[in-house]
């Protein structure tokens, strides 16, 4: 009975409880998929282990005495993490048909701006961390200046990198690699995440309605997960209506996202994060566990999950694994 009550969900979402197809093993062509049971913890570690390797390529260990700024940018982007905005990249490519190494250079690119953006986060003129990932912040490790260049490093990198490892990639046009690239940068700068970090820095011990919190966090969270949809669905060859689909996926996965990562800072600990909990209240943020409470949150984060899920209505079972990363962005628990 339960089967079938999950099979009638109106919203888009795949029931856990139902069985789908799988991407192939890592010894497969990457991108092809056969009828088997949707594995998302696989697919997530095929993904990102895809990443790793492209970054490891682009941005190679420096020799004994080599560089310590390569050094510096290597111990934050090399430290772990989900791999979610490159993943989004790439499975919405792959859900619109096209080849995976289409989206590989967006992907290192978006990895490489979002691991940018937490080693400055992360300075005390920020967010004042000292642990991400479990390990010392970038600035702790390996001082405040030399963190700064890191993530500068980082960024400017990026937009080479998205270049070059597009080139020659299979569906890519110059066209749709130059449209992409001027959406990245739109998304990273102050039309994006460093004006939503600027309105919430400027925010804190002041009051602010749903409405401005939710402007702040599309910009500060949204916007590269925006980036990442569209950018990958456009370098698959997505028609604009299927664009336009995309966009409203990742604006309410963005939104998703950003509900639970304030939930966890009230309910999670620093073991499972790799970071201190408990810090915006103390810094006196707006959040939404602050602002509608803990069960409204948790509440509004499943919201937008569906209504991610429910954007990719039109779409075949190859953007399953979006389906699936929309449920994962509320229901982690780091």
């Amino acid at each position: 009975m339960r089967q079938a009550r999950e099979a009638q969900r109106p919203d888009g979402c795949p029931p856990r409880s139902i069985r789908r197809h799988a991407p192939v093993g890592a010894d497969a062509k990457v991108g092809k998929t056969v009828a088997a049971a949707f594995d998302l913890n696989g697919y997530l570690h095929q993904r990102a282990l895809l990443v790793e390797r492209a970054l490891e390529g682009v941005l190679k260990a420096p020799r004994e005495g080599g560089s310590r700024l390569v050094e510096a940018m290597r111990y934050s982007l090399f430290a772990g993490g989900k791999r979610l905005r490159p993943i989004v990249a790439l499975a919405a490519c792959e859900a619109v048909g096209g080849a995976t190494e289409a989206a590989l250079g967006l992907a290192c690119a978006l990895e490489m701006i979002h691991t940018y953006s937490m080693i400055h986060d992360d300075l005390p003129c920020m967010d004042d961390d000292d642990f991400r990932r479990g390990k010392p912040s970038s600035h702790k490790a390996f001082g405040e200046a030399l963190a700064v260049l890191a993530g500068d490093a980082l960024l400017t990198d990026a937009f080479g990198v998205a270049v070059r490892l597009s080139l020659g990639a299979e569906g890519r046009s110059a066209q749709a690699l130059l449209q992409v690239i001027a959406e990245l940068s739109a998304a990273a700068g102050s039309a994006g995440m460093v004006e939503g970090q600027a309105l919430d820095l400027q925010g804190e011990g002041l009051p602010m309605s749903l409405a401005e919190l939710q402007q702040v966090h599309r910009r500060k969270t949204g916007a590269l997960f925006v980036a990442a949809a569209c950018g990958g669905a456009r370098l698959g060859g997505a028609s604009e209506r299927q664009l336009s689909a995309f966009d409203e996926y990742a604006q309410s996965l963005g939104l998703a996202f950003q509900v639970t990562d304030d939930l966890l800072d009230v309910e999670g600990n620093l073991a499972d994060l790799g970071k201190r909990t408990n810090k915006d209240k103390a810094r006196g943020k707006n959040t939404y566990a602050a602002l509608i409470g803990v069960g409204q949150a948790h509440a509004e984060a499943l919201r937008l999950a569906d209504r991610a899920c429910q954007a990719l209505a039109g779409f075949d079972r190859r953007a399953d694994p979006l389906r699936e990363l929309a449920r994962f962005a509320v229901e982690r628990r780091k």
